[in-house]
């Protein structure tokens, strides 16, 4: 006697169940790995930011360093470091100190937010300053706040 229905097709039935999971699987790694890739691109945009803010701001104190623009390069100080000598205070001081004929910024430490400069004196000396960066909270600028 014949069933009054038929029995469903039991062929093909496993592969198609792995075929379905692999895709799951493959959806769950795209968007894992992809979450992933953005957050590790983020990251590096964020580092290049950082360096490149950092850069620019070091050269262009240091700019108006040789320029002797002394009071633009007081205007580029952190609020600490202007706290502790006024500007006509600073002005004076710097030009009285061995004045910069050139320089070279190099990388920003992301870590320490220091920026290392080969600085040419007038009188030939040479030295390395590092240069204290700090991240202005309402301006969102980097900022100069100090030189060892």
């Amino acid at each position: 006697m014949n069933p009054p229905f038929a029995a469903p097709p039991t062929e093909g039935r496993n592969r198609r169940l792995w075929l379905g999971l692999g895709v799951g699987a493959l959806i769950v790694l795209l968007c894992c790995g992809g979450g992933g890739a953005a957050i590790i691109g983020l990251g590096v945009t964020n580092v290049r930011a950082v360096d490149e803010q950092g850069r620019a701001v070091t050269d262009d104190y240091y700019q108006a360093l040789v320029e002797k623009r002394y009071g633009e390069a007081y205007d580029m100080l952190c609020p600490s470091e202007r706290g502790r000598e006024s500007k006509s205070e600073f002005e004076q001081r710097v030009g009285a100190e061995p004045q910069v004929s050139s320089f070279r910024v190099r990388d920003v430490d992301e870590v320490t937010l220091t920026v290392a400069v080969d600085v040419t004196y007038d009188d030939g000396d040479r030295d390395t300053r590092r240069v204290v960066l700090e991240l202005n909270d309402q301006t969102a600028g980097m900022e100069v706040c100090g030189v060892e």
